[in-house]
Formats: structure tokens, C-alpha cells, sequence
């Protein structure tokens, strides 16, 4: 099942604790390395620009790339857009949210030709799905690990699972993700953090390995580890 309506509310969920968000706020330090709070939002946004575009176009029959270097500098936009007023964030966050719903809301065949991951429309859903909760937790305004649904934890972990050094699984309960004989294992949204990178996997069971890279794709959005100068 495509979880359009996972996604929607994880939108929801994002925009409610966005609502006492602070100007102060947006200007202090993320979790991520050399990131504010306003460059994490920013970095949602257009990413929810850039695929609120890819799915429009595809409805139009016209394949475009996530992102155009030609015509698109995404760092760029980060950098520019970052030191919005909490409120102007949150206007371009919504619009952008809103537009994207619509978007997929119009869509008949999720096995759709699209420039992007697997090639299809529904890989846009997944990533955004991803993309909303994941950086939600980088937010650090109010979600986290622990607020993941279940399902997307299951899903995340079964994406990201590529990550892991060759001869190595993950166990959550009775799921198994990879055909390692060394086995890590812990509760399913722990697992997913810790793949995501969002920690260091302490507290897992067994040897915890030095993770591969995140799996991308050109134009694919990626975990922002910027090698930008703190702020």
C-alpha cells in the first residue's frame, strides 16, 4: 500500500509542533553538524518543492529530474532561505506540504515513469515519508525517535538495511532484515535510529558495525551532513 495518508498526517504532526516555534529558535544550533534549525526547514521544504515538481510534471506526462544542477542549487537554496522568520518557514513549509498532497491525490498509476530512485511515482511518497519524520527528530522541537510510527520504522529500516557491512543483520522481534550471521538486534524504532544515523545504536543487541553509506541516488535527497562552517 502506498501510504499517502501516513504521509499526510506525519505533515499534520510536523505543522503542530512547528506552531510555537520561535525566531530564536530557527536560529539555534540542530543536531546536525554545521545546521541550524532554519537550515533543516529550509532543506524540508525544498525538498517538498522538489517533488511536489517531479509528481506535478509526471501527471503532465513530462519527466523532469528531482533536481536540475542546471537550473537548481540546492545548497544554495538552503543557505538563502534559512534565515526566514519562524513564520515564513512555516508558510512555505505548509504550502509546499499542501501542494504535494494534491498532487498525489490526482495520481492513477503509482507505477508511473519518473525520473527518481526506482522509477516510480511511488518512491516520492516513501522518500517524503522519510524525509518529514526523520528530519523531524533533527528538529529537535518536540519529536522524536520514540513518536515514529511503527510502520515507518519497519519501513525505514527495511530501506536503509542496504547500510549495513556485508555479514551483518538486524533483528526486531521476529523481523530479520538481512542474511548475516552476525545479528543486531533491539526494538524496531531503535533500530531504524541508529541506521538513520540519528544514534549510535547503544543499547543494541550485539556488535554494533560501522554503517556503509546512506543509499542515494543522483538528485536523490540526501542525509544533510554539511561540511558548511558553524554558524
Amino acid at each position: 500500500m502506498i501510504p499517502t495518508a501516513a504521509v499526510a498526517e506525519a505533515h499534520r504532526r510536523l505543522h503542530r509542533t512547528l506552531d510555537g516555534l520561535t525566531d530564536e529558535q530557527v536560529r539555534e544550533p540542530s543536531p546536525l553538524p554545521g545546521w541550524t534549525r532554519g537550515h533543516v526547514l529550509a532543506h524540508v521544504t525544498d525538498a517538498g518543492r522538489a517533488l511536489a515538481d517531479l509528481v506535478e510534471h509526471a501527471l503532465l506526462g513530462v519527466l523532469v529530474p528531482l533536481y536540475d544542477p542546471r537550473t537548481h542549487d540546492r545548497d544554495g537554496i538552503i543557505e538563502a532561505t534559512a534565515g526566514r522568520t519562524a513564520d515564513e518557514h512555516r508558510r512555505a513549509l505548509l504550502r509546499h506540504s499542501v501542494r504535494l498532497e494534491d498532487a498525489w491525490a490526482r495520481v492513477r498509476n503509482w507505477n508511473q515513469h519518473v525520473d527518481y530512485r526506482d522509477g516510480k511515482l511511488s518512491s516520492t511518497v516513501f522518500a517524503r515519508w522519510r524525509e518529514v519524520w526523520i528530519h523531524g527528530v533533527d528538529l529537535d522541537v518536540g519529536i522524536g525517535v520514540a513518536d515514529w510510527p511503527e510502520d515507518f520504522a519497519v519501513h525505514a529500516v527495511g530501506f536503509l538495511a542496504c547500510r549495513l557491512p556485508d555479514g551483518v543483520a538486524v533483528r526486531a522481534g521476529d523481523r530479520r532484515w538481512g542474511d548475516g550471521g552476525t545479528e543486531v538486534a533491539g526494538p524496531v524504532r531503535d533500530l531504524a535510529a541508529w541506521l538513520s544515523g540519528r544514534t549510535t545504536g547503544d543499547g543494541l543487541a550485539g556488535h554494533v558495525p560501522e554503517l556503509g553509506p546512506w543509499p542515494g541516488v543522483s538528485g536523490a535527497p540526501r542525509p544533510p551532513r554539511p561540511a558548511r562552517r558553524a554558524p
